[in-house]
């Protein structure tokens, strides 16, 4: 029998062979798309679901690909000839909800935005926030460490995280974590499988740490820079001041004048850039009003509103950043991350390589947190090389100024042949050796994050 066939005798009509499903899940939103098409997608709504599906895999040796909603940015989701696609996507149950432990448990499936929703019955919220939460999912935000806007404050994915429940290529169920604040029992095993990207296990399943809804006003910024390394050290002045605002995020000229320009609302002074900050709880307003001296200090041009309303429509510039860049063409959304004190010196060197390609390169970056996007606009699908050997040079910048390749996107495909430039060959293959004590025979996600270099 063959693995398609076993699959099909064993799970039934959850096993889609359907050409528009098996055609979407060759690619994410990187742009990227995995060679072939996969074998088949399984629509697991069960653990047991899951676990019949990789005790198949392994004894077929056929590889799998673990999918959620697919809205990823490194191609670590897409799949190709021969592989099954394992998707969580209707595995959305919030099980268990406790607000005197402030912890919830929940399925992977389930929208990041429809799990705060189902929380704020209870005065609760699960504090990552990424741009895509509207429909990406927890376990998705899990597998690559997704973070967002509210990190700098608020923490990371491993910040908000106490135990995974987690499938093992061979269709073992482990428990790993605890439920309880404290617990330092063995190797943190949880935070190995956060940002593991579907290289050693099946999520499926997350305890989460919780937070209460932050009560007090939102007080929204938004502060004008001549230029973008104005705006870098504006932002690191702010950090520096001592300032802990929830959201603090940049725009370049290029990324400014695109969302303008979507939006239908009057360009900015020609090379301007932008801060755009918020702050909240009790003591929202005497923070900004502090901000807002830090700001005009260091030559901003500052509005800011305790009005909701006109709060969101300041923050709304940068959610559209996204959709701008969809509109200039292809995008190819990158993800670094320096020391907040090296931001100015990383635009230096984003300019240097603009100049030497003779590209623009649109930069956001959660300034709170030294986390940059530069999108490469891109005509057609391929990426052409002399983008890739301008990307190249960016990575390399972000590593010599103390950063890393990846703040919340992972490494996937489109990274993985600058993956032992940061961590060193000897770490590069103690990471491989770790990853096949998961998964002894490489089913997992092959060809992605650990993909041989040379």
């Amino acid at each position: 029998m063959t693995a398609l066939e076993r699959l099909r005798e064993v799970l039934g009509g959850l096993v889609d062979t359907e050409p528009a499903a098996l055609e979407a899940a060759r690619s994410d939103r990187s742009g990227h798309a995995a060679q072939g098409r996969p074998l088949a997608v399984v629509h697991a709504e069960t653990v047991e679901h899951v676990q019949q599906t990789l005790r198949i895999a392994t004894a077929t040796g056929t590889p799998v690909v673990v999918r959620g909603a697919g809205t990823g940015l490194a191609g670590a989701a897409n799949a190709g000839s021969g592989e099954i696609v394992l998707s969580t996507a209707r595995m959305t149950r919030v099980l268990e909800v406790r607000p005197e432990d402030l912890l919830a448990v929940v399925e992977p499936g389930i929208l990041n935005a429809d799990l705060n929703t189902e929380l704020d019955r209870y005065g609760l919220w699960w504090a990552p926030d990424p741009a895509s939460r509207e429909i990406s999912t927890v376990g998705g935000n899990i597998a690559t460490g997704a973070g967002g806007l509210l990190c700098a404050k608020y923490g990371v994915v491993r910040d908000a995280v106490l135990a995974v429940d987690l499938v093992l290529a061979d269709g073992r169920l482990l428990h790993l974590g605890h439920r309880s604040v404290k617990g330092v029992t063995g190797l943190d095993l949880t935070s190995l499988v956060i940002g593991s990207e579907g290289t050693l296990g099946v999520i499926v399943g997350a305890t989460l740490r919780l937070r209460r809804r932050v009560e007090g006003e939102v007080c929204t910024l938004a502060a004008l820079f001549p230029g973008v390394r104005d705006a870098a050290a504006a932002s690191a002045a702010v950090t520096a001041a001592g300032a802990q605002p929830a959201i603090m995020e940049l725009m370049d000229a290029a990324s400014l004048e695109a969302v303008h320009a979507l939006l239908g609302i009057p360009a900015p002074v020609p090379g301007a850039a932008q801060l755009t900050i918020r702050t909240d709880g009790p003591a929202a307003r005497a923070e900004a009003e502090r901000i807002v001296g830090v700001l005009r200090a260091a030559g901003g041009d500052v509005a800011w509103s305790a009005d909701a309303e006109e709060g969101e429509r300041l923050l709304a510039i940068r959610r559209s950043m996204h959709a701008a860049m969809a509109s200039l063409g292809t995008t190819l959304i990158e993800d670094v991350s320096v020391p907040r004190s090296a931001m100015p010196a990383m635009f230096d060197e984003i300019a240097r390589i603009e100049q030497a390609y003779g590209i623009r390169i649109p930069t956001v970056a959660h300034a709170g947190d030294g986390n940059l996007h530069p999108n490469f606009i891109i005509d057609g699908d391929e990426v052409p090389p002399h983008i890739w050997e301008a990307a190249g040079e960016l990575f390399r910048a972000a590593l010599r100024l103390g950063g890393t390749l990846t703040g919340e996107h992972g490494i996937g495909t489109l990274k993985s042949r600058w993956l032992a430039e940061e961590l060193g060959d000897d770490q590069w293959e103690l990471q491989r050796q770790i990853v096949r004590v998961f998964d002894p025979q490489g089913i997992l996600n092959p060809g992605k994050v650990f993909a041989p270099h040379d």
